[in-house]
C-alpha cells in the first residue's frame, strides 16, 4: 500500500501538516498505551498480530461445515456486524457471482441491516426450496433490525429441519456471557463465537464477526489477517511519522479540516470497492461525528458518479476534499477492438486495455478536481486480494482512532444512534 499527500500542498503547506505531527503521534500513543477516551474498546489495535491460530482453525472448520450444508447462508447483522464482511466479500467476489453456475461456495445473503418488508419477503422467495444456514451476529440480541430477521429465519429453519436440524444450521456470534442472543444460543445449543468485549462493532471485521462470513464465501482469512498484521507493524508506535501511513493520513485530513474542508469524499475507480467505501463511511461517521465535530464522510464510484456528483465536486461549494482509493493492477485483461467504420470515433483507443483507459480517467479526474479547488489524498494498493484488503482495513481503522483523538472526540462510542430508537419504540407502544 502507498499513500501520497502531495496534491494537498496547494491548499495546506507541508509545514502546516508537520505542525500536526506531534498531535498525531500523541494520539497514536493514546491508542497504544490505552490512556485516551474509550480505552476499554481498543482490543482491535493489536488484534491482527494476536489472533490465535486455533481460533482461525475453528472459524474455518465451521465455515466449511456450513458451506457443505447450504446453498444460501444468511448473515444477520447491522452496522459493523454486516458492513465489514459485506465489504470484503464484494471486493473479492466475481462481479456477477449470483449468476455463476456450479458455484463452489454458498451464496451469502445479508439480512437484519434494514426493516424492509419487501426485502425480507423477497429473501424468503429466493431461498425457498434451497438448503439454508444462518449466521446471526448480535452482541445483545435485542437490536430490532437483526432481532426481527432472526425471528423469521429461526422459524423458517426450524419448520424445515426441526429443532435438532436447526442446531446444525444456526451459528451465533455474540457476547461471551450475557444478552438475549447468548441466552438463545445456549438454550438451543447453537455453535457460538464470541464478540470481544473490547472491540466495537465497526472495528470488528477481523473478529469472527467478519471472518466467518468471509470464510464461508470461500476466501482466505489467513491472508486477510496477514495483510492486517503487516499494516499493524507498519503503523506501530515505534514507526517514524514520515513512514507511518496512518499518522500521515490522519494529520493530512485534520489539516484540511482546519482549512474549512468539512467533507471527505472517498472515491474509487473500481466498482468492487463500493462496499469498502460503505464500511469506511460507517467507521469514520460513527467514530468522529459527535459533540458538534467531525469530518463528514461521503463516497463516490468513479467513473459512474462523474456523470452525476462530478459536477458538484468540480464546481460546487469548496468544503470538500477527496481521497482517491486506487488499484494499480487489474486481475483480467481486455482490449478495445478496432472498428473499420469508426462511427463512434473511438479508434484512438483501439488496442488499449480497459484498465489503461480507466487509469487515464483517474489521473485526469484528480488533476481536474485539484485545479477546481478540491485537495486530493491518494491511496493505492497493488491489486485486489485478501492480503491488500486486510492492509486497507487495518490502515483505515488505525487512522480513524488517531484522527478521532486529534479532533478531540471519543472515537469509540456512539451515543447518538440511540435517539431514533427511543422515538421508534415510543411510536410502537413499547
Amino acid at each position: 500500500m502507498k499513500i501520497s499527500i502531495e496534491r494537498i500542498h496547494k491548499f495546506v503547506n507541508e509545514n502546516e501538516i508537520l505542525e500536526l505531527k506531534s498531535k498525531a503521534l500523541e494520539s497514536l500513543n493514546l491508542l497504544h498505551n490505552k490512556t485516551g477516551a474509550g480505552n476499554d474498546f481498543l482490543g482491535w489495535v493489536n488484534l491482527p498480530s494476536s489472533i490465535n491460530p486455533s481460533d482461525i482453525g475453528d472459524i474455518q472448520a465451521t465455515a466449511d461445515k456450513l458451506a457443505g450444508l447450504a446453498d444460501f447462508v444468511v448473515v444477520i447483522g447491522i452496522g459493523g456486524s454486516y458492513l465489514g464482511a459485506k465489504a470484503v466479500i464484494e471486493a473479492l467476489s466475481h462481479s456477477f457471482d449470483n449468476f455463476q453456475i456450479n458455484k463452489k461456495h454458498p451464496t451469502i445473503i445479508f439480512a437484519g441491516q434494514n426493516i424492509g418488508e419487501d426485502y425480507l419477503y423477497e429473501l424468503f422467495e429466493t431461498i425457498k426450496g434451497h438448503s439454508v444456514a444462518v449466521v446471526v451476529i448480535s452482541k445483545s440480541g435485542t437490536t430490532i433490525e437483526p432481532a426481527i430477521a432472526f425471528r423469521l429465519l429461526k422459524k423458517h429453519i426450524e419448520n424445515i429441519y426441526g429443532i435438532d436440524g436447526a442446531k446444525e444450521r444456526i451459528v451465533a456470534i455474540t457476547d461471551k456471557a450475557r444478552g438475549a442472543m447468548n441466552t438463545i444460543a445456549v438454550k438451543n445449543g447453537y455453535k457460538m463465537f464470541v464478540i470481544p468485549d473490547d472491540v466495537g462493532g465497526r472495528f470488528s471485521v477481523l473478529t469472527p464477526v467478519g471472518l466467518l462470513p468471509i470464510a464461508i464465501a470461500g476466501f482466505d482469512i489467513k491472508k486477510l489477517i496477514s495483510g492486517a498484521a503487516d499494516m499493524e507493524a507498519q503503523t506501530n508506535i515505534n514507526v517514524d511519522f514520515d513512514e507511518n501511513y496512518a499518522c500521515i493520513y490522519a494529520a493530512a485530513r485534520n489539516a484540511l479540516h482546519g482549512k474549512g474542508k468539512l467533507v471527505e469524499i472517498l472515491a474509487n475507480f473500481n466498482p468492487k470497492l463500493h462496499f469498502l467505501a460503505e464500511w469506511w463511511k460507517q467507521l469514520y461517521g460513527e467514530s468522529e461525528g459527535k459533540n458538534g465535530k467531525g469530518i463528514f464522510p461521503a463516497s463516490v464510484d468513479f467513473t459512474t458518479d462523474l456523470h452525476s456528483m462530478g459536477q458538484y465536486i468540480q464546481d460546487g461549494n469548496r468544503i470538500l476534499f477527496e481521497t482517491v482509493l486506487s488499484v494499480e493492477k487489474s486481475t483480467h485483461k481486455l482490449e478495445v477492438p478496432s472498428d473499420e467504420e469508426n462511427i463512434d470515433n473511438l479508434n484512438f483507443v483501439a488496442g488499449k486495455r480497459i484498465d489503461e483507459i480507466n487509469k487515464s480517467a483517474e489521473l485526469g479526474t484528480i488533476l481536474a478536481h485539484v485545479d477546481g479547488g478540491v485537495p486530493n489524498i491518494h491511496i493505492s494498493i497493488p491489486e485486489i486480494n485478501e492480503y491488500h484488503i486486510g492492509e486497507l482495513i487495518y490502515f483505515f481503522e488505525k487512522a480513524c482512532g488517531i484522527s478521532g483523538y486529534m479532533l478531540g472526540v471519543n472515537p469509540f462510542d456512539q451515543p447518538g444512534v440511540e435517539a431514533y430508537k427511543k422515538n421508534m419504540f415510543q411510536l410502537l407502544g413499547k
